[in-house]
Parts: structure tokens; sequence; C-alpha cells
């Protein structure tokens, strides 16, 4: 009996720590996937549950009052295809810290071709919001800024070190609860949005092991067009994150309009990231 139980004892024991090992190689290998504002093809551990908080500073033009958003994610692994988000939305521009709305996000990995230190990952995906906010500019924004939702697919490609991803979608964005409509003509509520991302790993240059903190710099492109204006903006923000223990990350980086033809009340400023995952959780 009592060797009966070792032995199943051992082989539970066993599969545990293989499944840890692979997530944790996993982690460390897409490291410089995991990009500061965009969200690659790839998707999170399944059964993983993720927390994450984004942090926004930005500077408002024509005065000296900082915009602070806040956005508190839970972030959930559903299967090794799908990845789902809840966030709520907080920000200070009424003068008053205050709840503005919420968003669900979801993500489907449809295409992978996977190598040795390489690999192409397709999805698609989605965002609907709800938001009680002024709507103040002729950006469309589903993450704190309108009501609305966004759809499209996005791509990736790691080698190496080296990430490269990109985004292309669709955003339509409607009234603000009863009483902020949609200040513009209907054909402005529709624009298209572009994105292009890199990510490399600087840190560790031999990985050794899942403690190891990693260290990538990003370099993210933004921009946006307006289907019914025809007015654009191009935006461009660099990052550093470091990733700890394969569990935890912290990025920190800053957003700057390149070029604009669209009325943007904060287009400037910093932003931080912490987020913190629990593997197995579900």
């Amino acid at each position: 009996m009592t060797a009966i139980f070792t032995a199943r004892y051992n082989s539970t024991d066993m599969k545990s720590i293989i499944c840890w090992m692979l997530i944790l190689t996993s982690t460390s290998l897409h490291a410089q996937e995991l990009f500061s504002i965009t969200e690659p093809a790839s998707n999170r551990a399944a059964r993983s549950v993720g927390f994450r908080l984004d942090n926004t500073m930005m500077d408002e033009r024509g005065t000296s009052r900082i915009n602070y958003h806040l956005i508190p994610e839970v972030m959930i692994g559903v299967s090794t295809k799908l990845t789902v988000h809840g966030g709520v939305f907080f920000s200070n521009r009424t003068d008053r810290f205050l709840y503005e709305g919420a968003s669900l996000y979801g993500k489907y990995r449809f295409y992978n071709s996977d190598a040795m230190q390489k690999h192409f990952r397709m999805a698609a995906f989605g965002r609907i919001s709800v938001n009680k906010s002024d709507i103040h500019q002729e950006e469309l924004n589903m993450y704190g800024h309108n009501s609305g939702f966004e759809a499209g697919i996005v791509g990736t490609q790691l080698l190496r070190k080296v990430a490269v991803s990109s985004t292309v979608s669709y955003v339509k964005a409607t009234d603000n609860g009863i009483r902020y409509k949609f200040p513009y003509s209907s054909p402005q509520s529709n624009a298209i949005n572009y994105t292009l991302s890199f990510g490399k790993l600087m840190l560790p240059r031999e990985y050794e092991s899942y403690r190891q903190t990693n260290v990538n710099f990003m370099i993210e492109f933004l921009s946006q067009v307006n289907t019914g204006s025809g007015k654009y903006f191009v935006d461009v923000a660099p990052s550093v994150q470091l990733i700890f223990n394969s569990q935890s990350r912290i990025d920190i980086g800053y957003r700057a309009e390149i070029s604009s033809s669209m009325v943007r009340t904060a287009p400037n400023g910093f932003f931080i990231r912490a987020e913190h995952t629990l593997f197995n959780a579900l």
C-alpha cells in the first residue's frame, strides 16, 4: 500500500513539475511578445488568471493639468486559443477621481506555425466598451474614453530574441450614455486603427533559470484614420519591460504624438503597467 501511494504521489508530483517547466520555459521564450500597449497574437497560458493595472499620466494641452487614468483588468486564459479580459476605467478628468466605465475584451488565436525558437501566429480580437465620461476629442478610443466596439486581427512573428507584431482593427463609437451624445457627425464615429510593435529581449544573454529577471525593450507605433473625416494621428511609444520570476512584470514607457490632424486632448505622457499571473489557477 505504501509503495502504491508513493508511486502515485511521485507520478502526480512529476506531472506538476513538467507542467511548470513548460509554462515557465514558454513564458521566457515569449517574454518579448508581451508588448506594453498592444496585445500579441499569442494567448495567455491556459487556465491562468492574470491581474493588471494600467496607469497613464498624460499632459493636457493648453493647461498644467495631468490626466490620470487607472484601468484595473482581470485576464483569463480560457484555453490555449482563447483569452478573455475584463477591465474598469477610472480617471480624474472632472477634477475628481471617478469610475467612468468598463470593457470586455476577447482574443481567439486561429493560426499558428511553430518551429525551434521562432513562430508566427494570428488571432482575431474584439472589445466592447461602455463609458459615461464626456467626449472631448476626435480620436476614438475604446480603452477608457468612448463607448462602442472594436474588432480586428493581429499577427505576431517571433524570431529568437526579437518579436514583431501588427494589428488592423475597425472602431465604432457610440454615445457615452444618455448624458453625453457623440458630438460629431455619424460618419466620424468610424475609424481604422493600425499598430506596429517591436520587442527585443535584452537580458539575460543566456537563460539559466526562470528566476532570472528579463529585460525587454519595446517600441510601438500606433495610428488611427477616421473614415468619415479623413483625419489621422500617428504616435510612437518606446518602453522598458521587466519580468520577474516569469510571473510578474512592470512596463514603463512614454507615448508621444509624431503627427496628427485630429483634435486630441492629451496625446503625450508616461504610462506604467504592472501585471501578475497565477498559473493553473482554474
